[in-house]
């Protein structure tokens, strides 16, 4: 299969920028986080940008590989739909938890995040066994932020 750079960098660039621009509004975020009492296994500040922007790059290579799939446009669209979807809930998590504080409605948030990325697994498997596998770690993460967004709203 050819690569088609143009539709490529447009689906790496949508979810980079999404993160970039999240990140932007809640530019402090990483002071907030070490100010915060933390669960066991919190790791280190620096670490958040680097795993978020492997997971982006990651997304959107697998929001590529169903775009170019060829499959069938109505599960194709559904498929892409429900991953703009929870592109946005990912948007949002940060500004609720860092911005507003709102620890516990983050928390929730979150499960949403997770379930809606489950969700676009399931439908990219139905398109790019490959696009999917390239959702898991962004599962685990999410999962794993799951459990320090609920540590910290326990401990905080």
């Amino acid at each position: 299969m050819k690569i088609q750079w143009k539709k490529l960098i447009a689906c790496l660039a949508i979810p980079l920028v999404v993160g970039g621009v999240s990140s932007l509004l809640t530019g402090e975020s990483m002071e907030t986080f070490q100010s915060l009492n933390k669960p066991p296994l919190a790791p280190p500040g620096w670490l958040f940008p680097v795993v978020w922007t492997i997971l982006f790059v990651l997304m959107g290579i697998a929001s590529y590989l169903v775009f170019t799939a060829g499959k069938d446009r109505l599960t194709t669209r559904a498929a892409l739909t429900v991953y703009g979807i929870q592109l946005a809930v990912n948007f949002f998590w940060p500004v609720i938890f860092f911005n507003l504080g709102a620890y516990l409605f983050a928390f929730l948030w979150l499960i949403l995040l997770w379930v809606l990325i489950l969700a676009t697994a399931i439908l990219f498997y139905q398109l790019s066994k490959p696009a999917a596998w390239l959702l898991i770690p962004y599962l685990i993460w999410v999962t794993f932020a799951g459990y320090l967004n609920f540590g910290v709203f326990i401990l905080n």
